[in-house]
């Protein structure tokens, strides 16, 4: 998996509010890596990690449906 391909999981999840509502109700990265699955995109937890300085916080957060993918990041 790439960066770009987690930015073309985002651009979807930004234009699909199935997806969005999903993402929302995902109790953890597992749950968001699997919504990501069913969406045809393979992102794995360590991309998720790797790229996340990558991407903008807006972008990440978009991922977690604004909730909080990773534990330790969670306050």
């Amino acid at each position: 998996m790439s960066l770009e391909e987690l930015k073309a999981f985002l651009a979807k999840v930004k234009g699909d509010t199935s997806l969005q509502e999903k993402l929302k109700a995902a109790a953890d990265s597992d749950s968001v890596l699997a919504i990501a699955k069913e969406a045809g995109f393979m992102i794995s937890a360590d991309d998720l990690t790797k790229n996340q300085s990558d991407l903008s916080l807006e972008e990440f957060e978009g991922v977690a449906g604004g909730g909080c993918v990773h534990s330790a990041h969670c306050n």
